[in-house]
């Protein structure tokens, strides 16, 4: 099927919080790249706006970042959040990032129900207060879930790509593939730790690469040579950067999923 891309820490996990990095322009400088990250542990755990703005220091771009992440939360939990929809005009923002919870995109009634009717709401929002929503494009959990039909990673993934896929075109917005970025990275080196114990959050290497697909999905750039590490080693560093790279072409036009 055919898609398109258009395109702190648990300490920072409550709702309202942001964190202003490297940004000393006035609000609406063209020189300042402003983000809000919407969504849950996936987002919060590692920091992933940190490690974004982190790497967007080291390649030259000035940012704001701002989250609003509460473990366990809904793009629905989101809409009834005041603490959310205030966060949404708080900010003159470029981007707002749409995460929703690990599990309901790979459900076609749930996604339906609960995931979509949100994402309407919070995009419509978005745009009516002048930024670009986004939405980010989850992994799979990496045993999938049999309980549920799901036998295997790649399966599970295969739907959660169709459950974001469908709600972006139906609305015309940006994705973050960040679910197909790990789908090629185990393919490449099935030896990488993407996810921490439970097989569910990310590894510090799984919000690495989260953050450099933004990277390169925000500021149409390639994050190959940038000297941001987040600790892990350069090989293993180089390869997320190249799969980011190679995820988020230069002309997004050109993104499919097999």
């Amino acid at each position: 099927m055919r898609r398109i891309l258009i395109t702190c820490s648990l300490l920072l996990a409550t709702l309202g919080c942001s964190s202003i990095k490297n940004c000393d322009k006035p609000p609406g400088a063209d020189s300042c790249t402003r983000v809000l990250f919407i969504g849950n542990s996936f987002t919060f755990e590692n920091d992933l706006p940190g490690m974004f703005t982190k790497l967007a220091n080291v390649g030259e771009h000035q940012v704001k970042t701002g989250m609003a992440a509460q473990g366990g939360w809904t793009l629905a939990d989101h809409v009834n959040s005041s603490d959310t929809l205030n966060q949404i005009t708080s900010e003159k923002w470029n981007f707002v990032v749409l995460q929703e919870q690990s599990e309901i995109p790979a459900f076609e009634q749930s996604r339906n129900v609960t995931m979509y009717p949100a994402a309407r709401t919070l995009v419509n929002l978005i745009e009516a207060a002048g930024a670009t929503p986004i939405f980010f494009l989850t992994w799979s959990h990496r045993d999938g879930l049999p309980g549920n039909g799901f036998q295997d990673y790649q399966t599970m993934q295969f739907q959660i790509d169709i459950g974001y896929m469908g709600i972006a075109q139906e609305l015309i917005v940006p994705v973050a593939p960040v679910g197909y970025a790990w789908l090629l990275a185990k393919g490449q080196n099935p030896k990488l730790d993407l996810w921490q114990a439970d097989g569910s959050h990310p590894s510090e290497q799984g919000t690495y690469l989260a953050a450099c697909v933004f990277y390169a999905a925000i500021f149409h750039q390639s994050p190959e040579g940038l000297s941001y590490l987040a600790g892990l080693t350069k090989e293993t560093a180089t390869f997320l950067q190249r799969i980011a790279a190679s995820t988020v072409p230069d002309n997004p036009a050109q993104w499919n999923l097999p």
